[in-house]
Protein backbone atom coordinates (compact mmCIF):
# COMPACT_ATOMS: atom_id res chain seq x y z
CA UNK A 1 0.00 0.00 0.00
CA UNK A 2 2.98 2.37 -0.73
CA UNK A 3 4.48 2.04 2.59
CA UNK A 4 8.11 2.66 3.27
CA UNK A 5 9.74 1.89 6.90
CA UNK A 6 6.24 2.25 8.53
CA UNK A 7 5.35 5.33 6.85
CA UNK A 8 3.65 6.26 3.67
CA UNK A 9 5.79 7.63 1.14
CA UNK A 10 3.01 10.45 -0.31
CA UNK A 11 -0.56 11.77 1.21
CA UNK A 12 -2.28 10.34 -1.56
CA UNK A 13 -1.14 6.73 -0.92
CA UNK A 14 -2.13 7.16 3.29
CA UNK A 15 -5.38 8.62 1.76
CA UNK A 16 -6.15 5.74 -0.77
CA UNK A 17 -5.00 3.08 2.27
CA UNK A 18 -7.44 4.91 4.67
CA UNK A 19 -10.48 4.61 2.19
CA UNK A 20 -9.54 0.79 1.29
CA UNK A 21 -9.97 0.16 5.66
CA UNK A 22 -13.02 2.60 5.57
CA UNK A 23 -14.71 0.24 2.83
CA UNK A 24 -13.90 -2.62 4.66
CA UNK A 25 -15.25 -1.62 7.97
CA UNK A 26 -18.48 -0.73 5.77
CA UNK A 27 -18.50 -4.41 5.17
CA UNK A 28 -17.78 -5.72 8.60
CA UNK A 29 -21.00 -3.53 9.12
CA UNK A 30 -23.20 -5.03 5.80
CA UNK A 31 -22.02 -8.62 7.07
CA UNK A 32 -22.95 -8.27 11.12
CA UNK A 33 -26.30 -6.30 10.13
CA UNK A 34 -27.32 -9.10 8.13
CA UNK A 35 -26.25 -12.03 10.10
CA UNK A 36 -28.15 -10.62 12.65
CA UNK A 37 -31.49 -9.66 11.02
CA UNK A 38 -31.58 -12.74 9.06
CA UNK A 39 -30.32 -15.03 12.14
CA UNK A 40 -27.86 -16.61 9.54
CA UNK A 41 -24.23 -17.87 10.56
CA UNK A 42 -21.35 -17.11 8.52
CA UNK A 43 -20.09 -20.14 6.51
CA UNK A 44 -17.86 -19.85 2.95
CA UNK A 45 -21.64 -19.33 1.32
CA UNK A 46 -22.80 -16.68 3.09
CA UNK A 47 -19.12 -14.93 1.97
CA UNK A 48 -19.37 -15.46 -1.72
CA UNK A 49 -23.08 -14.28 -1.93
CA UNK A 50 -22.11 -11.05 -0.17
CA UNK A 51 -19.04 -10.57 -2.40
CA UNK A 52 -21.10 -11.57 -5.36
CA UNK A 53 -20.97 -8.39 -7.96
CA UNK A 54 -18.45 -6.52 -5.90
CA UNK A 55 -15.14 -6.20 -7.49
CA UNK A 56 -12.62 -5.35 -4.33
CA UNK A 57 -9.39 -5.86 -3.91
CA UNK A 58 -8.26 -9.27 -1.76
CA UNK A 59 -6.68 -6.66 0.61
CA UNK A 60 -10.22 -5.29 1.62
CA UNK A 61 -11.88 -8.69 1.42
CA UNK A 62 -9.34 -9.91 3.81
CA UNK A 63 -9.62 -6.75 6.12
CA UNK A 64 -13.02 -7.50 6.42
CA UNK A 65 -13.21 -10.81 6.79
CA UNK A 66 -10.77 -11.04 9.48
CA UNK A 67 -12.59 -8.33 11.30
CA UNK A 68 -15.97 -10.13 10.89
CA UNK A 69 -14.66 -13.44 11.85
CA UNK A 70 -12.85 -12.06 15.38
CA UNK A 71 -16.26 -9.95 16.00
CA UNK A 72 -18.05 -13.25 15.86
CA UNK A 73 -15.81 -15.39 17.50
CA UNK A 74 -15.56 -13.07 20.62
CA UNK A 75 -18.86 -12.08 20.34
CA UNK A 76 -19.90 -12.84 24.24
CA UNK A 77 -16.57 -10.98 25.45
CA UNK A 78 -17.35 -8.35 23.26
CA UNK A 79 -21.24 -7.81 24.31
CA UNK A 80 -20.30 -7.93 27.79
CA UNK A 81 -17.80 -5.81 27.52
CA UNK A 82 -20.19 -3.14 25.59
CA UNK A 83 -22.52 -4.28 28.05
CA UNK A 84 -20.30 -2.50 30.92
CA UNK A 85 -19.25 0.40 29.15
CA UNK A 86 -22.75 1.23 27.99
CA UNK A 87 -24.04 2.16 31.56
CA UNK A 88 -28.08 1.80 32.12
CA UNK A 89 -28.11 1.06 28.55
CA UNK A 90 -28.74 -3.01 27.38
CA UNK A 91 -27.33 -4.49 23.50
CA UNK A 92 -31.39 -4.82 23.37
CA UNK A 93 -32.25 -1.98 23.50
CA UNK A 94 -29.96 -0.48 20.87
CA UNK A 95 -30.43 -0.21 17.52
CA UNK A 96 -28.42 -3.17 15.12
CA UNK A 97 -26.58 -0.94 13.65
CA UNK A 98 -25.09 0.82 16.51
CA UNK A 99 -24.72 -2.84 18.53
CA UNK A 100 -22.86 -4.10 14.97
CA UNK A 101 -20.11 -0.84 14.98
CA UNK A 102 -19.96 -1.06 19.00
CA UNK A 103 -19.04 -4.98 18.34
CA UNK A 104 -16.60 -4.68 15.45
CA UNK A 105 -14.76 -1.23 16.54
CA UNK A 106 -14.68 -3.20 20.54
CA UNK A 107 -12.87 -6.14 18.48
CA UNK A 108 -10.77 -4.01 16.77
CA UNK A 109 -9.56 -1.88 20.28
CA UNK A 110 -9.46 -5.16 22.31
CA UNK A 111 -7.79 -7.93 19.73
CA UNK A 112 -6.31 -6.01 17.27
CA UNK A 113 -3.07 -4.30 18.96
CA UNK A 114 -2.28 -3.48 15.72
CA UNK A 115 -4.70 -0.78 15.24
CA UNK A 116 -3.99 2.59 16.78
CA UNK A 117 -7.57 3.35 19.21
CA UNK A 118 -7.59 7.15 17.60
CA UNK A 119 -8.18 5.12 14.29
CA UNK A 120 -10.60 2.80 15.48
CA UNK A 121 -12.66 5.14 17.05
CA UNK A 122 -12.65 7.64 14.33
CA UNK A 123 -13.60 4.74 11.77
CA UNK A 124 -16.61 3.93 14.14
CA UNK A 125 -18.37 7.51 14.47
CA UNK A 126 -17.42 8.26 10.63
CA UNK A 127 -19.56 5.04 9.55
CA UNK A 128 -21.87 5.76 12.67
CA UNK A 129 -23.13 9.15 10.99
CA UNK A 130 -23.29 7.45 7.79
CA UNK A 131 -25.41 4.82 8.67
CA UNK A 132 -26.85 5.60 11.83
CA UNK A 133 -27.35 9.09 13.30
CA UNK A 134 -25.26 11.83 14.69
CA UNK A 135 -26.54 11.16 18.10
CA UNK A 136 -25.72 7.69 17.50
CA UNK A 137 -21.69 8.44 16.61
CA UNK A 138 -22.16 10.68 20.02
CA UNK A 139 -23.32 7.25 21.94
CA UNK A 140 -20.69 5.30 20.46
CA UNK A 141 -18.34 7.78 21.18
CA UNK A 142 -18.78 7.82 24.66
CA UNK A 143 -18.68 3.71 24.62
CA UNK A 144 -15.59 3.36 22.66
CA UNK A 145 -14.18 6.00 24.34
CA UNK A 146 -14.36 3.90 27.83
CA UNK A 147 -13.65 0.53 26.64
CA UNK A 148 -10.47 2.17 25.23
CA UNK A 149 -9.33 3.55 28.65
CA UNK A 150 -10.38 0.80 30.62
CA UNK A 151 -7.99 -1.46 27.91
CA UNK A 152 -5.34 1.01 28.47
CA UNK A 153 -5.78 1.12 32.14
CA UNK A 154 -5.99 -2.96 32.44
CA UNK A 155 -2.39 -3.03 30.03
CA UNK A 156 -0.89 -1.17 32.13
CA UNK A 157 1.52 -3.09 34.47
CA UNK A 158 1.76 -2.45 38.42
CA UNK A 159 5.31 -1.75 39.96
CA UNK A 160 5.87 -4.26 42.80
CA UNK A 161 5.51 -2.12 45.61
CA UNK A 162 8.99 -2.69 47.97
CA UNK A 163 9.13 -2.41 51.62
CA UNK A 164 10.92 -0.29 53.18
CA UNK A 165 13.79 -2.07 55.24
CA UNK A 166 13.93 -0.24 58.94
Amino acid sequence: MGRCNGSYRDGAAYEKALMKRRRAREYVLQILFQLEITGNKLSDDELKEFWKGKDEAQEVKEFTQSIVIGTLENIASLDEIIKNAAEHWSLDRMAVIDKNILRAAAYELVYRADIPTSVVINEALEIAKKYSTEESASFLNGILDKIAKEKKTAGKQKKPVRKKKD
